[in-house]
């Protein structure tokens, strides 16, 4: 594969490193700033963002007389990051301890009542759910109800300034309409189209904390390359699919948006194609979701895991399978 970057790092391991209260190099950035009540974290992936809020969401509970701390992902998939941990093992003062996990099987119309529940619970402090539950939750709130409150919001690049985005419309109107305090965290501070993350004025309310990806690279003690490569192709994609794909190497694969030009427009026939490329369906887990393929060039069985699939009983169970996983050889692709 052609390389069109290739860096090597100093292997320093700073970015590991963690302090007297089990901080790491970007958190302990980030806690530095828990005073202010909107933070924006734009860090990599791996660099520690979740972690980061946990701290600073228990200090604010704890430390700053806030009542409740509500985080909010994109799907139930990558929740697995606000799993409680024993941060007092490492030094911290306080645990991170979820007194409502919604982000699990079951309709919106369940969650969203739970939702409300937990807003009236004097007792309950920390609620996880995704970025839907949180729309639909909002509407059946007085925007008041979020005073002494910290909303999280992950993934904050699905926000925008345009009028139509429901998520960006919750965020200027908490910031007009409330006094909640507001922590977002992305890797990404952009959208890949022409509409802003956030408006201007919105955006200079907040502190920044950069973490950039050299920081975060260059910190590591193992890594010592990193090289982005590109293919080029001729027709569909799939048809070159198998001279890219190193089925030897973890992987994730990303088809394209069914709005692009380089779609099919059948995503599940797309996904279908590419499992075929690498060899043959010996079964589906019914229990897991998980699709064990017996990889053609030497027979090999490999396990996938397919969260294009939209049926809502499929994809709660690979879904569950990926938040449980346990050891690196548990899926093999994406």
């Amino acid at each position: 594969m052609p390389k069109l970057i290739d860096v090597t790092y100093q292997q320093t391991g700073a970015s590991l490193k963690t302090d007297n209260y089990g901080m790491r190099e970007m958190q302990i950035r980030a806690f530095n700033v828990r005073q202010n009540n909107y933070i924006l974290i734009k860090a990599p992936p791996a660099s520690g963002k979740s972690r980061a809020l946990m701290f600073i969401a228990l200090d604010k509970l704890y430390r700053q007389g806030l009542q409740k701390v509500i985080v909010a992902v994109p799907e139930r998939a990558i929740a697995r990051s606000f799993a409680e941990q024993k941060l007092t093992e490492h030094g911290f003062f306080a645990d991170w301890q979820l007194d409502k996990d919604l982000c699990v099987s079951g309709g919106e119309t369940a969650k969203v009542k739970q939702f409300v529940r937990f807003m009236a619970d004097d007792r309950a402090k920390i609620l996880l759910c995704t970025h839907a539950t949180l729309r639909y939750a909002i509407r059946e709130l007085d925007l008041a109800r979020f005073d002494n409150s910290l909303l999280a919001v992950d993934e904050f690049h699905h926000v925008s300034a345009d009028a139509d985005n429901r998520l960006g419309d919750i965020m200027r109107q908490m910031m007009a309409n409330s006094k909640a305090h507001i922590v977002a965290m992305t890797g990404s501070y952009f959208r890949g189209d022409a509409v802003p993350v956030l408006r201007p004025e919105d955006e200079a309310r907040f502190t920044m904390v950069n973490y950039d990806y050299y920081e975060q690279l260059n910190g590591y003690q193992y890594l010592k390359n990193l090289s982005i490569g590109y293919h080029f192709y001729q027709g569909r994609y799939l048809e070159a699919i198998d001279e890219v794909l190193d089925s030897d190497k973890k992987t994730i694969v990303h088809i394209p948006h069914v709005g692009s030009g380089e779609s099919t427009k059948d995503k599940c026939g797309e996904v279908d194609w590419i499992i075929d490329s690498i060899g043959e369906v010996i079964r589906e887990d019914k229990t897991t979701g998980v699709i064990f393929v017996e990889r053609r060039k030497d027979n090999k069985v490999l396990k996938i895991a397919d969260l294009v699939n939209d049926d809502p009983a499929e994809r709660n169970r690979i879904v569950s399978y990926l938040r449980n996983m346990q050891d690196i050889d548990d899926i093999d692709i994406i």
